[in-house]
This record gives C-alpha cells, structure tokens and sequence, in this order.
C-alpha cells in the first residue's frame, strides 16, 4: 500500500489493442485481469508453468498465447503493458525491475508499493466503463458498485450527449410506488430531454428528474381537465422531430388500459423510433400490496382484468358482464370505483352470489393506501361511505377472503 502521503496516480485510459502485454502467472489473479485485457483488444502472452483451468480454457480458445515456463530476463522487451502475478516474490521483483528498465508501465498483484501502475476497480455500463482507484481495493470496488448499480438503475442521472438516437420511450411506471418501475424504464427516465407525464404515473420519480429536463402534463382527471390524446400524440411526434428523446411515463404498463398501442402507431406513422418498456400493472401489484393474491391453489385458476370505465348499460361497453359473471374466477375492475354500483348490480344480475367477497384498495403500493372490504351486495354503499376515490382496484372472488381465513386459522 502507498504511503498516506504519496502523490495521487493519474488516471489514464489504455487502448491496448493490437499491443502486446505481457502476464506472469496464471493464477486467481490473471484469471479476474486477464478477459478485461482481451476485451480491450491486447495481444497477451501468459507465461506461467501451471494455470486455473478458466485460464487455459482462455489459451486453448486461442483468446492468448501460453508460454508454459517461468519467467526469464528478457520476456518484457517489446511490450507495453505488464502485469505481475506470481506467488514467487522474487520473481515479481525481477520483472518489475526489468520493466522499470524497458520503461513499461507494470502492475503487481503483491505490493502496489512497488508498481508504476495500479489496476483500477472496473465495471461498463450502457457503453461506459466506470474505473475506480482509492489505495484500498475494497473501496474502490464499492465505490465502482455503487456508481454501476446506480447507473443502471437510473438512480445516478447522467445522460447521453453524444451518438443518441433522438426518439420516444413509452414506459410503464408502475403502479405509484417509485420503487416499482423497472430497471430499464427509470434508466431510460434519467435520460430524457423531455418528459409527458400521466397522472398515474409516479410523482416521486419527476421530482428527481435534472432541472433543465421539460415536464408536461398529460393527465386525465375523471370528470375533470385532461390533455386530449390526440395532443398528447401530436407533443410526442413534435419533440422528437426537434432532435429530443421524449419518455411518455405511464402509470402500470402501457399497453393495459394505457392506450400506449395508440400512441406508438401515432409515432410509427409520423417515422418517430419508439421504444416500449412494459411496466407492472395495477391489476396484479395493488391486490399483492393490499395482501390480495388474484390466483390461490384450491380457490381460482383464472383471473380477469376489465375496464369499468364506462357502465354495464352504456352501448359503449365492449364488456360480456353476463360472461364475467359466470366466471368462477377472479375479477379485478380498473377505473371502475365510480361505477361499481352498476357494475356489482350487473354481475348480480348474471349469476354472482350477492354475498361474493369484494376488495377495493385506494391508491395501492403508496404511503396513502387503504383496503376497504365488501361485499357485491354492499360494495356500492361502502364505496360510498367510505368516500373512496379514483385511483382503486377493486377485486372480486373468493381470493379476496384467503388472507382472512389464514390468520384466522392461524389464531
């Protein structure tokens, strides 16, 4: 280890390839060094009289040349990278003496001390490499996982400002807690120039966003102000004509109920590349979070997702209710709280027990969530008593009473 007062290293990029660079030993060392150097490209010769086997399998692939002997005086002339690895200490000093000779920069394994170069804690993300040097190798490394993890998970924001394909990304944010939108979709959030944003979608994630990214507002409120669809496509097309990459953020997944297969032919038309990151819906994470599995071994092998966006009795309803009530199944009712009077009548009517058991759980996975328990007989009343507003899922079967049952049975 360097002394505490040492000068700092200077940080610089190899391109090693084509070049030649010289590994002693084959060791557990040369095994974790040795692919970053044949991604770069390097021309390697091993030399070392044993190896692990993941490095022969590395030299019988032809990915390097083994030199199956010791090192000797003379086996660093032309290269100009070396690596010390051997667990013969003298060895390791002879090389790095020869190396300071041939002025090539060498890295040892034993005493970092004595090196004229240190190997850096590495890890690529998205097309960038993140190097890390501390003095103290495990911090570099978790220095070098914190930085990838957060990249990757678009924790740490930092966009693209060369060589990116201006465009649309139609994510599915989840179901409100920010923590549930995928990997790939906050990534992709962290790097947009613009943002069109639902009401659904996660709140929290536009508060991180770079102040210098644009934010517009899509919402729809029932009965309320909305941005028309036909703007919101007309906004997507237009920004990313301008040379931006626009994400649409969706609460749940873009394609249940989230008119995202609208929006990606209105942008396939006008020749805008369009990129789809499913998210996960509503219909199965609310129940989950509010304790609600919608399938259970011995209750249900089906369930179905249905749109209570308009009533049982409107002629705009694509809905079967007579087939949805003679289904054994599970049944879970998006935008449905303001109906759900007409529609509980409905399912009544087609053959559902009155006394069938209904959940309906407000704003799932946030801080604000609350369960209220019903049944199809009464879910309208307590709907309204219990003055329970949009967003909600409300489910109804036989699942609904499982959890109950097992802490019953438990106690």
């Amino acid at each position: 280890m360097p002394a505490d007062d040492a000068p700092p290293p200077y940080p610089v990029g190899l391109r090693l390839e084509h070049r030649r660079v010289v590994v002693l030993g084959g060791g557990t060392v040369a095994q974790r060094r040795l692919p970053a150097l044949l991604a770069a490209g390097a021309d390697v010769h091993l030399i070392a009289p044993d190896t692990t086997p993941a490095v022969q399998a590395m030299a019988d692939a032809a990915e390097l040349t083994w030199h199956r002997r010791r090192y000797t005086a003379g086996d660093l002339a032309d290269a100009w990278y070396v690596l010390v690895a051997t667990d013969d200490p003298a060895t390791n000093a002879a090389a790095s003496a020869e190396a300071e000779t041939h002025r090539v920069f060498c890295a040892r394994s034993d005493d970092a001390s004595a090196a004229t170069a240190w190997t850096p804690a590495t890890g690529r993300q998205d097309g960038t490499t993140v190097a890390v040097l501390s003095g103290d190798p495990r911090r570099s490394a978790a220095l070098r996982d914190a930085v990838v993890n957060g990249l990757r998970d678009g924790s740490l924001a930092a966009a693209h400002h060369r060589g990116r394909t201006p465009g649309v990304a139609l994510v599915g944010g989840g179901p409100g807690d920010p923590d549930l939108i995928t990997v790939r979709g906050r990534r992709l959030l962290a790097e947009a120039d613009v943002v069109i944003a639902d009401r659904l979608a996660p709140r929290e994630l536009l508060d991180q966003l770079p102040p210098q990214v644009e934010v517009i507002d899509a919402s729809k409120i029932p009965y309320g102000r909305f941005m028309a669809q036909e703007a919101i496509n007309d906004a997507l097309i237009q920004h990313a004509r301008a040379g931006k990459f626009v994400v649409r953020l969706k609460g749940g997944d873009p394609y249940v109920f989230g008119r995202g297969m609208e929006e990606l032919i209105a942008c396939t038309e006008a020749g805008v590349p369009v990129t789809v990151v499913p998210g996960i819906s509503s219909s199965i994470s609310v129940p989950a979070a509010a304790g609600i599995p919608v399938t259970h071994r011995g209750v249900t092998h089906e369930f179905s997702v249905v749109s209570g966006h308009v009533a049982p009795e409107d002629p705009r309803s694509l809905v079967d209710w007579d087939a949805a009530a003679r289904m054994r199944g599970t049944l879970v009712l998006l935008m449905a709280v303001e109906r759900i009077g007409a529609i509980a009548a409905a399912l009544i009517a087609g053959g559902r027990a009155a006394e069938t058991p209904v959940a309906v759980v407000q704003e799932g996975t946030t801080a604000a969530q609350r369960r209220v328990d019903a049944t199809l007989a009464t879910v309208a009343a307590v709907v309204e008593a219990e003055r329970i507003r949009p967003p909600a899922v409300v489910v109804v079967g036989d699942v609904v009473a499982v959890n109950t049952a097992a802490l019953a049975h438990r106690d």
